[in-house]
């Protein structure tokens, strides 16, 4: 029995989509334009424990796409998961925050994305494949160098 209670696990819960918002300021006026909008797409990603060994882990997309300097629309979608992760040392329990559950949350946020583009009117927009490592392993150095200079010679794990 003992060895049971020390198996790690991983366990998703539950995906769900946690916020959604659609503007578009400047319609139906900016619709006529025939210029090529700009698309400018920013992520952001977010953890937090909600309860013992269970975590909400987020990933939220910002598109906004503009004509000139008039907002042709505006989406914010933010995809999340509930994560169960016992047992498992702090450092590998980052790790699944910060890569694996993002991965698993990324492709639900991808669709939502296009989907609220294509009933807004628009042609879809596809957002592209992100490497969720590299993002964590800059946040990592970006937060050791932060914290003083010694951590350049701490080795990482991957």
């Amino acid at each position: 029995m003992a060895e049971e209670n020390n198996t790690p696990v991983f366990q998703i819960q539950r995906m769900y989509l946690k916020d959604l918002s659609l503007e578009q300021p400047h319609a139906p006026q900016i619709l006529l334009e025939q210029t090529q909008p700009q698309v400018d797409i920013n992520l952001a990603l977010a953890a937090e424990p909600v309860a013992e060994g269970i975590f909400e882990v987020a990933v939220t997309a910002t598109v906004t796409t503009k004509v000139g300097d008039k907002t042709l629309f505006l989406i914010e979608a933010k995809q999340a998961g509930i994560f169960e992760i016992r047992n498992v040392p702090q450092e590998q329990t980052e790790g699944i925050l910060g890569i694996v559950c993002p991965q698993m949350i990324y492709p639900y946020l991808r669709a939502v994305v296009s989907d609220v583009c294509t009933r807004a009117g628009f042609p879809p927009v596809l957002l592209t494949e992100v490497n969720f490592q590299a993002m964590f392993e800059a946040q990592q150095a970006a937060r050791d160098a932060a914290a003083g200079g010694d951590a350049a010679v701490a080795p990482t794990l991957n």
